[in-house]
């Protein structure tokens, strides 16, 4: 997701995308560990869309 996208979504809609985000990296941790994720690089972009989640949220903030 590109952050253009994320700075023109409102705040609740943002943290609701926080939480599945969150969700979905705790599930392919778990898949991980037990060896079924087959692409392991989906863990890094979704590492990469809460961190820019994390970072519009602080910006709204302001």
């Amino acid at each position: 997701m590109r952050v253009k996208e994320l700075k023109q979504k409102p705040k609740k809609e943002l943290q609701k995308l926080l939480q599945n985000n969150q969700d979905k990296l705790r599930q392919l941790r778990f898949d991980l560990a037990s060896g079924k994720v087959k692409n392991v690089r989906e863990i890094r972009q979704i590492k990469k869309d809460i961190a820019r989640i994390l970072t519009t949220l602080c910006q709204k903030k302001d």
